[in-house]
């Protein structure tokens, strides 16, 4: 496996996990501080808590994570196309 595709998989994943974060929010039983929610949780707001402090949510609608899953694509494809670009 190239390094381009691992990085381009790994990008993947993190926007799997945001995914999984964002379909649980939907669920009102969630212990937030028991683990594995608590790792997700944590991991999400990484990318999620920034975009959210830029746009805070509308009433009751974040749009951080839209945002998020559009500037991690975006990073996505710049570094993967750069990396195959040097031959990597």
């Amino acid at each position: 496996m190239s390094v381009s595709m691992a990085v381009y998989r790994l990008f993947d994943l993190i926007m799997l996990l945001m995914l999984v974060k964002i379909f649980l929010t939907w669920l009102p039983n969630i212990n937030w501080n028991a683990q594995p929610f608590r790792f997700l949780h944590e991991f999400t707001e990484l990318f999620f808590g920034v975009f959210r402090r830029i746009l805070p949510p509308i009433g009751m609608l974040d749009l951080s994570p839209i945002i998020a899953f559009i500037v991690i694509r975006i990073f996505q494809i710049v570094i993967c196309r750069a990396l195959v670009t040097i031959g990597l």
